[in-house]
């Protein structure tokens, strides 16, 4: 049985042999993709996932039986679907596999993966992770993020473009702010933008320049842009800043990243000056290897500089001064310092 879908190979990696089992396991049956072609995908692309999670702690999306008709994957309802999220390092990792301990908002601890060199992601690959998701911390200082995350997430009535039109306004507005920010798609409808900061802010305060800039967006383009945290205040047609996506233990698929979806997509950087020409069914596990090859990784200038989000601070600060309170956390987690009740509306009021 063990030989169903090909003897196993060994691929050297970084100085060390990941072994690849069952390579000729359908993984994307839809499209043809095999496990062998997931593992070649991470390694042609190399370079550029290991800098989206060097000494990232990280949660690994495991699908170790493909992304077939009918798997699902398991839920923090309860849910135990035949996918999964990986939170602590696998059992019997090898020696190269670094991890870092984070600490969850129910005050428990995990340590996880932190990717030291492109040999551990072939290995996590090789488990069955199609997504990994790094926190926006590194090893060395798991209380301060390094990365504020920008996720233009497309409401009902709402596609790609629509994001697109909010990014070039985000642009304009980091540049303002004398920020640099790193785009790329989401692999689904949506777009991710980063902006390295300085480590020296608490997770709540990294949120809060997110509601910042999602506010200020809102003020920008009225009808277009919205913060609202419950789907059902949200109106259609509009772009959804998830600033909770800067809350601690909240991770963002990386750059690079094979997206769980029949045709796999990945989550692919691009050029400010090409959101318009794109479409993210361009990239997928099929193309993205080629793509880099032809132009390298366009985050690769990302770590040049870090940016005050004192600004932002001062704006989340000042809305606050006149009568903007924080916004609801994600119903998983505790009640949180300064956040208003969480309750949908239809619910309080019903």
């Amino acid at each position: 049985m063990g030989k169903e879908f090909g003897e196993p190979i060994e691929i050297e990696v970084d100085g060390h042999l990941v072994k690849v089992s069952n390579p000729e396991r359908p993984y994307f049956p839809t499209v043809g993709i095999t496990k062998r072609e997931v593992v070649q995908h991470y390694l042609d692309c190399g370079e550029g996932i290991l800098r989206a999670l060097r000494e990232r702690p990280t949660t690994l999306e495991r699908w170790p039986g493909g992304v077939v008709e009918g798997a699902r994957i398991s839920t923090r309802e309860g849910f135990k679907g035949e996918a999964f999220y990986q939170k602590r390092v696998p059992q019997g990792a090898p020696s190269y596999v670094e991890t870092a301990r984070i600490t969850f908002p129910s005050g428990r601890t995990a340590d996880e993966i932190a990717p030291t060199s492109l040999a551990v992601i072939a290995y996590a690959a090789n488990l069955g992770t199609i997504t990994f998701h790094p926190w926006p911390v590194r090893m060395r200082d798991v209380e301060h993020p390094d990365e504020l995350r920008l996720d233009l997430d497309p409401q009902p009535g709402s596609d790609f473009s629509d994001a697109v039109a909010v990014a070039h306004e985000l642009k304009a507005l980091l540049e303002e702010l004398g920020m640099v920010g790193w785009p790329k798609t989401s692999g689904g409808r949506g777009i991710h933008v980063y902006v390295r900061i300085e480590p020296r802010w608490e997770f709540t305060d990294v949120r809060h320049a997110a509601i910042a800039v999602g506010r200020e967006l809102e003020r920008r383009m009225p009808g277009r842009v919205t913060t609202k945290w419950w789907k059902e205040e949200r109106p259609d047609g509009t772009i959804f800043l998830d600033y909770n996506q800067n809350a601690r233990d909240r991770t963002i698929a990386s750059a690079y990243s094979i997206r769980s979806k029949p045709h796999a997509p990945v989550s692919m950087p691009i050029r400010w000056d090409e959101l318009d020409d794109v479409s993210p069914s361009d990239f997928t596990v099929r193309t993205a290897g080629a793509r880099f090859a032809e132009v390298g990784d366009l985050h690769a200038g990302i770590d040049g500089t870090s940016y005050d989000i004192t600004p932002l601070l001062e704006s989340y600060a000042r809305d606050e001064a006149d009568g903007f309170p924080d916004l609801p956390y994600p119903p998983d987690y505790p009640k949180m310092p300064g956040e208003p009740k969480r309750v949908q509306p239809s619910r309080e009021r019903s």
